[in-house]
């Protein structure tokens, strides 16, 4: 993997300053990536719909390929006549102070901003939420023009009046791209973080590029696609693979995390196969005994 090539020098000081630039692209989705919900509940249970019935209704989206992987809940706002007629651009962004994020996306926002021994990181939220919400739940963390989210056009009112941009599915890679363009990093220094289907397509076309991809949940599709799994309820522990890929032992690793106040209590790395075993029917068994006889 070419991101392995880019290891940080571990002695002579001269060696740091004439390697390679250490320039990366760090992008993360923000709903369960960043955060312990998602929107779309959050914004159910303020605005009293049922969290059950957001949930069908996502659901039966997603089984119908009704709409990109993630871009349920921008169909919902702009169609459903219930979210249509209750949701405001107002309500967007109070949902965003609503979410709860996972401890340390500050810090993680912070430690990438400023470097790390002598790698410099863009820090950039890709997700499917609206903007609003995520600018507003990271208000203080992140500027507004390091986030990709869903973009609405709005009536006088704050209606939603349609959809500008949705950055789900397939326009995930569109705006990876864009912002690769724009920074001039190259595709191996291109770091994805993300637990869902709605990463997938983001995914491999990191993969694919030999950049660097990172699974913060159980997920299937997505942690058969990612590189590294990490599961913890700190954002500060995606830091952990992207260390270690640039040469840092655990013992170092522990070190830097102590530096700012967080100890490394568990660390385990488990295999895990993902297997489906089911009784074979008779006549199944039946036809296997007569063909291989």
């Amino acid at each position: 993997m070419a991101f392995l090539r880019h290891r940080l020098p571990h002695s002579n000081p001269m060696n740091m300053a004439n390697s390679l630039p250490k320039h990366y692209l760090v992008a993360s989705d923000f709903d369960q990536t960043l955060t312990f919900n998602d929107s779309g509940y959050a914004l159910s249970e303020m605005l009293g719909i049922p969290t059950a019935e957001f949930e069908r209704k996502a659901r039966g989206m997603a089984d119908l390929n009704l709409v990109q992987q993630g871009a349920e809940l921008a169909y919902l706002l702009l169609h459903d006549p219930e979210f249509r007629a209750r949701v405001r651009k107002h309500h967007l962004h109070e949902v965003g102070k609503r979410i709860r994020l996972k401890a340390n996306v500050a810090l993680l926002a912070d430690l990438l901003s400023k470097g790390i021994d002598g790698c410099r990181f863009e820090f950039y939220v890709i997700s499917a939420a609206p903007v609003e919400v995520i600018e507003s739940a990271l208000e203080g963390i992140l500027a507004s023009d390091h986030i990709f989210g869903t973009r609405f056009a709005y009536t006088a009112d704050g209606e939603i009046e349609r959809v500008m941009q949705a950055t789900a599915g397939y326009g995930k890679v569109a705006a990876l791209d864009q912002l690769q363009g724009k920074l001039g990093i190259s595709p191996d220094h291109v770091i994805y973080i993300g637990d869902g289907s709605s990463d997938v397509h983001a995914m491999l076309h990191v993969n694919f590029r030999e950049g660097f991809t990172i699974a913060v949940s159980e997920t299937k599709h997505v942690s058969h696609i990612a590189q590294r799994r990490v599961l913890s309820e700190n954002a500060l522990a995606v830091l952990v693979p992207i260390l270690e890929n640039l040469g840092w032992d655990q013992r170092r690793i522990r070190a830097f995390f102590e530096t700012y106040g967080v100890s490394i209590q568990g660390w385990d790395r488990v295999r895990a196969d993902w297997l489906k075993l089911q009784p074979i029917k008779m006549k199944e068994a039946v036809a296997t005994n007569v063909s291989g006889s």
